[in-house]
């Protein structure tokens, strides 16, 4: 038997979530659960006919009083027609357990452990269901050839970040070389490099560029005409400087995009390496939508769960057919936070294999 579509309501006692909204019958009783749309009919229709026997017996009853010599008599009267009315529009037991007519309860557990679709059958999304997508497909591929240029005039009207740089209100507070970086120099930078070949690669999490440069020195190695695209909204997180020994600051700018030039300026990576200063989630939605795309694509940013899992799958759209994506803290403290977690359901989901390199994850999507 096919299930009875369901139906919510709302707090101006409507009905949402179909193809139409109309307001509950005064006759429903309801507490705020689901109700299937075959009850609301089905007691409508009853309703309907109720209202139309109770018409007729009120015309009955006037007859009666009207002709009645007897005021007791009428009363008597007019009480057992009162109850018998009562007692046969009463709704049963058994019609309220009928299978399509029944009350159905869904907590929001049930619904996100039973949700496989991306909607349910009245294309109302779950939370489960939202929580996995993450927008459009990407727009057409830019070529490789064409990823800087393309960069450069959307991010900086034209004009390479390394112009004219530093500039002389900040020369005296970056330092010529400031590196520092987080399991930046593991082997699986060598060994994913050397297996992919790649044309683009994007870092999602970059601080002061550290893994950035090793890569770029070692695409150099290999011959390849590589560019590095880093994203990275280059804040910083509450209480790093503490932790880093980092300390120059200039009108609440923890100056970590300058210094972050200077390094790539001080290793003579410009040609190859190009910052992309936003959020990893709006710059991966835009590197998307301008169809910037990769064949190998690191992501090492936010920690916590939510974070690297909405990283993650965001950067897996950018991915050319055959990259690789890999990242950091797979075996680290913050494996705790949720790395870990999102990297495993993230190929739970997909079907992917995950492999590991030292540290880091790797899903290999060839």
């Amino acid at each position: 038997m096919e299930r009875p579509r369901e139906l919510y309501i709302d707090q101006d006692h409507h009905f949402i979530c179909s193809s139409v909204s109309f307001p509950v019958l005064p006759s429903l009783h309801y507490t705020g659960t689901s109700l299937s749309l075959s009850l609301l009919l089905s007691r409508t229709q009853e309703d309907m006919k109720e209202d139309h026997h109770g018409h007729h017996h009120q015309r009955k009853l006037r007859d009666i009083l009207s002709n009645s010599r007897s005021k007791p008599t009428a009363y008597i009267i007019l009480l057992i027609l009162t109850y018998a009315l009562g007692y046969f529009s009463a709704p049963s037991k058994s019609s309220l357990s009928d299978n399509t007519t029944h009350l159905t309860v869904s907590t929001a557990a049930e619904t996100v452990a039973s949700s496989t679709t991306p909607t349910n059958s009245n294309n109302c999304p779950t939370a489960a269901d939202d929580h996995k997508q993450f927008g459009r497909r990407c727009s057409a591929k830019v070529r490789p050839n064409r990823v800087r240029q393309k960069i450069v005039e959307r991010v900086f009207d034209g004009t390479s970040p390394y112009d004219n740089f530093p500039p002389a209100h900040l020369a005296r507070l970056i330092r010529p070389k400031r590196v520092k970086g987080w399991g930046s120099y593991g082997a699986v930078f060598e060994n994913l490099i050397k297996k992919v070949r790649p044309k683009v690669i994007i870092e999602v999490g970059t601080f002061l560029g550290a893994s950035a440069i090793h890569m770029a020195e070692l695409t150099r190695r290999f011959g390849l005409d590589t560019q590095i695209l880093c994203l990275d909204d280059f804040r910083g997180w509450p209480g790093f400087r503490d932790k880093v020994n980092y300390t120059p600051m200039l009108n609440g700018d923890v100056l970590l995009l300058p210094q972050f030039l200077q390094n790539v300026i001080y290793f003579n990576a410009t040609a190859s390496i190009l910052p992309v200063p936003f959020s990893t989630g709006s710059g991966l939605e835009k590197l998307c939508e301008w169809g910037v795309l990769a064949e190998l694509i690191e992501v090492d940013a936010g920690h916590d769960f939510h974070s690297a899992w909405a990283d993650i799958n965001r950067a897996h759209k950018l991915l050319r057919p055959g990259g690789v994506m890999f990242g950091h803290d797979y075996f680290t403290s913050y494996d705790n936070r949720g790395v870990r977690r999102a990297v495993d359901l993230f190929a739970r989901v997909n079907g992917f294999k995950i492999k590991v390199d030292g540290q880091h994850w790797v899903i290999d999507s060839s």
